[in-house]
């Protein structure tokens, strides 16, 4: 399994985790910004964290049934386990603002699902994964990612299995530290803000 450094180089080094002052969707500020596509869009580097997470779950999670990302993040992340566990992985979607499943996909009662994703930090589409999971009358394996950084601020009963648990703070644009406020901010996705 990949340490934590080599982990991060990896990130770094595919641009998957970025290092400046970024104003987030929210609109809080951070000194670092998390974009998981620019690691899967690498298919060798991928594969190196993908491998060590699919050896956290199997180490952790011995029995399970099939795979449920949500679209679009965890896709890749979910085939991608798939393929190394030998396990089905499927994808729900949004439909008028809810997850769904569509394309024919399927949980079947008492099966029990990993949900697996890319990025955990709210826990919003985890937690609608999990409520999708319930409706179907299955059983909720547990939650893998590539990164989770909810700071344990996700209240769930189930392991939260991850390849790097990152702790990155966030503030309101009247509360930057000196550090920060000395960095021209830039908006994930544009050009300038």
């Amino acid at each position: 399994m990949l340490s934590l450094e080599e982990s991060l180089k990896i990130l770094k080094e595919t641009n998957a985790l970025l290092e400046g002052h970024f104003v987030l969707t929210s609109g809080l500020h951070s000194p670092q910004y998390i974009q998981c596509a620019q690691l899967m869009s690498k298919p060798k580097a991928a594969n190196k964290i993908c491998v060590s997470l699919s050896n956290k779950i199997k180490n952790e999670i011995q029995n399970f049934d099939i795979i449920l990302s949500p679209a679009m993040g965890g896709i890749v992340v979910g085939y991608e386990i798939g393929r190394l566990l030998d396990k089905e992985a499927i994808f729900c979607e949004r439909v008028n603002g809810e997850l769904k499943l569509r394309r024919d996909f399927s949980i079947h009662k008492k099966q029990k699902v990993l949900i697996v994703e890319d990025v955990i930090t709210t826990g919003k589409s985890s937690l609608e994964c999990a409520k999708l999971i319930l409706e179907n009358d299955a059983i909720i394996a547990g939650y893998a990612c590539i990164i989770d950084r909810t700071n344990n601020n996700l209240s769930v009963k189930e392991k939260i299995i991850s390849q790097v648990k990152l702790n990155i703070p966030t503030y309101k644009k009247d509360k930057l530290p000196k550090n920060l406020a000395s960095l021209k901010p830039i908006k994930p996705g544009s050009r300038n803000l």
